[in-house]
């Protein structure tokens, strides 16, 4: 992967934000200068998911007009043929991916909403904690630009985990009486598909949620060292270097065990 200086300082900065984040919304927002940057993009909007009304909320946006960003909710949502097939993929994903330019041109979402803020190539990720979807990116370019290539979309995929991991440990902190199910059911996951013992197993899961060393320590009930002790040994039975890289491992089996359950 090959980084300009421009993207590698962008990325550092997205790195800082998400590390020391503490609100989700101001988050989202700061988040839209540096993922610019980092993409060779000229449009970002975020939103989060409501759940219980099962339709996208609390948008944040750089270089989209107010008017069209109030359009797609009232309407364009419904006639949108990329956001759920790109959100149901769980990973980085290319607007061409799920439809090819040619099509995608000659729909209404392309000609009487994106091409009010000029958006013509887009790549969104969508970020989940316990299978629920907690925000995403949506990030977009001109025409002349020409679409994201395979190098910048293995940057998203560098910093999903880590938006990931921040976004769940919000989540976790606004509802900590879900926390001990929910962890149990991913240690248990990691203890059937790897090698990790059961402590080594609830680390690592809550490492997942997004929660640091000293919330791991104070959830488990041990001291720092002990929880440094069991995160050691899973980044080397689980071949990884750090945190970031552990949470995206632990992800990639959760994903997996969700493809293998839904084929049954």
């Amino acid at each position: 992967m090959h980084l300009s200086t421009t993207q590698t300082r962008a990325l550092g900065d997205v790195m800082r934000l998400l590390a020391e984040a503490s609100d989700p919304d101001a988050l989202r927002a700061d988040l839209a200068l540096p993922m610019l940057d980092l993409l060779h993009a000229d449009t970002y909007a975020s939103f989060t998911w409501d759940t219980a009304a099962h339709c996208f909320a609390r948008v944040k946006a750089l270089n989209m007009s107010e008017d069209n960003l109030r359009s797609w909710d009232e309407h364009y949502r419904f006639v949108d043929p990329l956001t759920f097939p790109m959100m149901e993929r769980r990973h980085p994903t290319l607007a061409t991916q799920i439809l090819c330019q040619q099509d995608l041109s000659r729909t209404e979402f392309f000609n009487d909403f994106l091409k009010r803020d000029r958006m013509h190539w887009g790549v969104n990720v969508y970020v989940f904690a316990d299978g629920e979807c907690t925000g995403d990116m949506r990030i977009w370019r001109h025409r002349e630009r020409g679409n994201f290539d395979v190098n910048e979309l293995e940057v998203l995929r560098l910093v999903e985990p880590a938006f990931a991991a921040a976004l769940a440990r919000f989540r976790w902190e606004a509802k900590p009486a879900s926390l001990p199910r929910a962890r149990e059911g991913v240690s248990e996951l990691l203890q059937r598909r790897s090698a990790l013992s059961q402590r080594e197993a609830e680390a690592a899961a809550l490492i997942l949620s997004g929660c640091p060393d000293k919330l791991i320590a104070k959830r488990m009930e041990v001291g720092l060292a002990t929880v440094r002790f069991h995160l050691t040994n899973a980044f080397r039975k689980l071949h990884v270097d750090n945190r970031t890289q552990l949470a995206a491992r632990v992800q990639a089996l959760v994903n997996a065990e969700a493809s293998a359950l839904g084929t049954q």
